[in-house]
């Protein structure tokens, strides 16, 4: 179920219902949000359910047992059994076709033509967001940094709370399962600004990421034929905006919801393409995956403390591994390998040069630089396969190309928002939504949502699914 579906609506419509409505115990109320979040998520696909079952059994299982066990061997081979269920539920759906293939391409470099049989394995919705989220339950018990869940259910929702279920944000076990402990009931004001935050999420997805950008990105990325720079650049910074409206879209809409229900949820993007520098764009992009990738695989592998040629390969192990948690493909690798060289090249020039500039054109430069570096990127990301990444960087950097594809319109719309969310994204950098959205009048905000209500209600969308949720 899409959030942005009539479907939807009904569904949560009815939710809000059972939930504020009706005379339900507060126990009630969670089983009601449970079973919620089940049929939410099987109304894609209702058999794979049963990965949500065996995963939240498992995890339960293996936490209660940490919380009580003290011999080593025991509490590690707990934590092994469910990194071993998660990771390989998680291997085989997402990597399963990859690594076949990979294997098969291997064997034919010494002459071996090897003619598997075709695996037709299904990606379930969110197994990647799911997985990550039960793993950091098991590993945060086992090191001793939080306390159990009180019980099944609490720990059942955590892990299939629907307004976060599919994309995100990637909630940790000790700032989502204690809130189920007491009744949740938002105020009237905390009910009205999930709301608009609700609206906000759904018009960056359907206006800017679907209706504005969407076809711009697709006809670059679709082209068979070298470009001219000013098309290939258009058609990046197109892509550049539609994902990031539609992620951070889904993601304010997750948090809306929530909001609505009495629960809060942690942003997952603090205006990340006005970051001076690659670290500070990773502390504001997807924050909740860059924190679990920081805290459960950097710093596990030694982090920073084991001297500075270490550190640096540990930044792109992490960074590698991000790009391959994104998709089964090579493209995804580079595009991880690509971050990681810039996060390397960064150290290195504070190394070198160690006085962060004060000037604020400078940091405007460093920040516009900051966004061309990430806009490159996002060719390996978007590209179906290497050969198309390659043609449309050539295309970028001025090296062949004479085809033409976007009209005057699509290209000066597109370079106008982009330009608008770079500057807008840098004038925001220490400021949060939430915050604007309390200073600014109240007249201005009305009338600014019931303009996004309006294009919502006539805006020609045929309900796109959200992109990551092929991750």
């Amino acid at each position: 179920m899409l959030f942005n579906s009539l479907g939807f609506f009904v569904f949560f419509g009815l939710v809000l219902i059972f939930y504020y409505l009706l005379p339900l115990s507060w126990k009630q109320k969670k089983i009601m949000l449970l079973l919620a979040s089940y049929i939410f998520y099987g109304l894609w696909n209702p058999p794979l359910i049963l990965l949500l079952w065996i995963s939240t059994l498992i995890d339960w299982t293996a936490g209660q047992k940490l919380a009580k066990v003290e011999a080593k061997a025991k509490r590690r081979f707990w934590l092994l059994l469910s990194m071993a269920v998660n990771l390989g539920f998680l291997g085989f759906f997402k990597y399963g076709n990859f690594l076949l293939e990979n294997f098969q391409q291997m064997l034919a470099l010494f002459g071996q033509d090897y003619q598997p049989p075709k695996w037709d394995i299904l990606l379930p919705m969110g197994i990647s967001f799911y997985t990550f989220q039960t793993m950091s339950y098991t590993i945060d018990l086992y090191k001793k940094k939080i306390e159990p869940a009180r019980s099944f259910l609490d720990f059942s929702l955590y892990v299939t709370f629907f307004p976060q279920l599919v994309a995100g944000p990637i909630v940790r076990s000790d700032a989502l399962i204690p809130q189920f402990y007491e009744p949740k009931r938002a105020s009237e004001s905390a009910f009205f600004l999930g709301f608009l935050l609700l609206t906000i999420g759904l018009f960056e997805k359907m206006v800017f990421a679907d209706s504005l950008l969407s076809p711009v990105a697709d006809a670059i990325f679709g082209s068979k034929e070298a470009l001219l720079p000013l098309d290939a650049w258009t058609g990046v910074l197109a892509f550049s905006g539609q994902i990031f409206f539609d992620f951070a879209g889904y993601s304010l809409c997750a948090i809306g919801i929530a909001m609505m229900l009495g629960f809060s949820l942690p942003d997952n993007f603090r205006y990340p393409y006005g970051s001076i520098g690659f670290s500070e764009f990773w502390g504001r992009w997807h924050i909740s995956l860059s924190s679990w990738l920081r805290d459960y695989l950097y710093i596990p592998l030694g982090g920073n403390r084991k001297g500075f040629s270490r550190t640096q390969i540990n930044l792109m192990l992490t960074m590698l591994l991000g790009g391959l948690w994104h998709g089964a493909s090579w493209t995804f690798v580079v595009w991880g390998f690509l971050h990681g060289s810039y996060l390397i090249i960064e150290r290195l020039v504070r190394l070198r040069w160690p006085v962060k500039p004060s000037k604020g054109f400078i940091q405007v430069i460093l920040a516009f630089l900051t966004f061309s570096a990430v806009n490159i990127t996002w060719v390996f990301f978007r590209a179906e396969d290497f050969k198309s990444a390659w043609r449309l960087l050539l295309s970028l950097f001025y090296l062949g190309g004479e085809k033409a594809v976007l009209t005057s319109n699509f290209m000066v719309l597109t370079l106008l928002l982009m330009s608008l969310v770079f500057f807008g994204h840098y004038a925001m950098r220490k400021h949060s939504l939430v915050q604007l959205i309390e200073k600014s009048p109240r007249w201005l905000i009305l009338s600014l949502w019931g303009i996004m209500l309006f294009a919502l209600f006539t805006v020609q969308s045929s309900g796109e699914q959200f992109i990551y949720f092929q991750f």
